[in-house]
């Protein structure tokens, strides 16, 4: 569980990071809250961080569901990659929106192995 706890911890890390990023990015290119439009530079970052929540919704109780009914041994191998994926989807979107593709398939990837082990987990253990 630890293992788990830590990569969570650690895509938290990497959610503030692009939040703080998405802040410094308000006052650079003048885009005031609540606006999220004005500058195509502020719009990238703020599009990493709201993709990143949206697939946070589904690692952080997928990974802890994995840790708790599946692999808890492997369940590091999975985050690691779901942690990679999100960098690579970031410095892809921010260059160009188009570019994005790895990093959200290794992002999807991750949170499928995640999802699908847990719930087979859980199914072995119902019977």
């Amino acid at each position: 569980m630890i293992y788990a706890v830590l990569i969570i911890l650690l895509a938290l890390v990497q959610y503030l990071y692009f939040s703080m990023r998405v802040g410094g990015a308000r006052g650079k290119y003048g885009v005031e809250a609540p606006s999220t439009a004005g500058n195509e530079q502020f719009e990238r970052l703020f599009r990493v961080q709201m993709n990143t929540l949206e697939q946070l919704i589904v690692f952080i109780p997928a990974m802890l569901a994995f840790t708790a009914y599946a692999l808890p041994g492997w369940a590091w191998v999975p985050g690691l990659l779901f942690l990679v994926g999100r960098q690579l989807y970031a410095w892809e979107y921010e260059k160009n929106p188009a570019s994005r593709g790895p990093g959200m398939g290794l992002t999807f990837l991750a949170n499928a192995v995640l999802v699908v082990g847990a719930l087979v987990g859980v199914v072995i253990k119902l019977f």
